[in-house]
């Protein structure tokens, strides 16, 4: 283990470096009217925006990371400081009041690559990507949903064969955030079509760049790309770029998906506010209708289910900075951040009327409609709604097992 510094002496460090290399955040207090009325669930950038905003994340991370905070809970092999995930909350409590670089861009490969690369890849593999991950030096991406695998993921029909020392890969992957500009990704392909759907994949980390690899953006109802599907030919990955052993690719995806979970349930869908309530309180003084029994009872209801699923979190995250393996919890979480957005949807449909649909113009009402487009794509992204239902029933609740339609384990 490393040397422990008190958190006093380690909050000190924190400042120093913050009040060096950051200004203090400004809120800016806006009344209605005021300022953006975005409350879109999925930025939508352009090119030349997303680019600039991976650059000015790259360089952030990079000065966090030389400065000894880019991965305080990790272990010291790969960069980390192997100091408790106190001290993670406290530096991140601290960062939180200065104005610094958006860390979108790492979200996939921090929050859910990186903690599989180390649960199931070689050394050789950890010692390649870990410490170039969390020091931003590279950006990661998950490649597990196909056109015909999406929340029954264990269908999926990319390939991999083995071909001596490396293995050739060939298929397509769909809904892959930030693949445009990523620099590797994780990928679970089938490598033996005889066995169980289940027992025949295999996870492997594959280098975007690579020959083979083709990146097309995917138009969503909301206007934006923030999705890409991405094309494999005969892409050629070293067997030491294997997660875990050969087959035994579903152990891997679960480790990823739980970790997903974790972050889409934890608010990682970027919708924290809304959810808070109270841009819906000024939406509804407005209009004139916070008054309305209806609509104040559909609010309490935000509000309430907001501040149950915020404490459920707190504990299923408790679990995972403890090193435990995510469990079914997580399912909970992403269900009801799901669930609670179509109640903001609900709501501000009810509110509206017609001016979500139309836009007349007016500040703070037509903006809602990229909320309620954007909805049913966090209803898909780590699993269906329906999916997490199946979930929760077995395995928090005990009910029988659904069949399988096609009989296969």
């Amino acid at each position: 283990m490393a040397e422990i510094v008190s958190e006093v002496q380690f909050e000190r460090e924190a400042l120093a470096f913050l009040e060096a290399n950051a200004k203090l955040r400004v809120e800016e207090k806006k009344g209605w009217g005021q300022g953006s009325d975005n409350v879109a669930l999925f930025a939508e950038k352009s090119h030349d925006e997303e680019a600039a905003e991976v650059d000015a994340a790259k360089a952030w991370r990079r000065l966090v990371f030389d400065a000894g905070f880019g991965w305080i809970t990790g272990p010291k092999a790969y960069g980390g400081r192997e100091l408790p995930s106190s001290y993670e909350r406290l530096y991140q409590s601290r960062e939180a009041a200065f104005d610094t670089p958006s860390q979108s861009p790492f979200g996939i490969g921090l929050g859910m690559v990186a903690p599989t690369i180390l649960a199931h890849a070689t050394e050789a593999t950890r010692q390649r990507y870990l410490r170039a991950l969390y020091r931003g030096d590279i950006v990661a991406c998950q490649l597990f949903s196909e056109p015909g695998a999406g929340s029954d993921l264990a269908s999926l029909q990319t390939r991999a064969e083995r071909d001596g020392d490396e293995w050739r890969i060939t298929g397509q992957k769909v809904w892959t955030s930030v693949a445009q500009f990523a620099d590797i990704g994780e990928i679970i392909c089938r490598t033996d079509p005889s066995l169980p759907k289940h027992r025949g994949l295999t996870g492997f980390v594959v280098d975007m760049h690579a020959p083979g690899v083709e990146v097309r953006p995917l138009r969503q109802m909301t206007g934006g790309s923030t999705f890409n599907e991405v094309f494999f030919t005969d892409v050629r990955v070293p067997d030491d770029h294997r997660l875990g052993d050969v087959n035994q690719g579903w152990t891997v995806a679960l480790t990823t998906l739980m970790n997903e979970r974790a972050a889409i349930g934890a608010g990682g869908a970027g919708v924290g506010g809304v959810l808070g309530g109270d841009r819906l309180v000024e939406l509804l003084r407005h209009l004139g209708s916070n008054d309305d029994p209806l609509l104040r009872q559909r609010l309490a209801d935000v509000y309430i289910n907001g501040k149950v699923a915020s404490y459920t979190n707190q504990r299923a995250m408790a679990k995972i900075t403890a090193g435990q393996l995510p469990g079914p919890e997580m399912s909970i979480a992403k269900l009801s951040l799901t669930n609670n957005m179509s109640r903001v949807g609900e709501l501000v449909s009810l509110a509206l009327g017609p001016r979500l649909t139309a836009n007349t113009g007016e500040w703070g009402t037509y903006a809602w409609s990229e909320l309620v487009l954007g909805t049913p794509g966090v209803k898909v992204a780590g699993g269906t709604d329906e999916v997490m239902k199946n979930i929760i029933g077995e395995r928090v609740l005990g009910l029988p097992k659904e069949p399988s339609p096609s009989g296969a384990s």
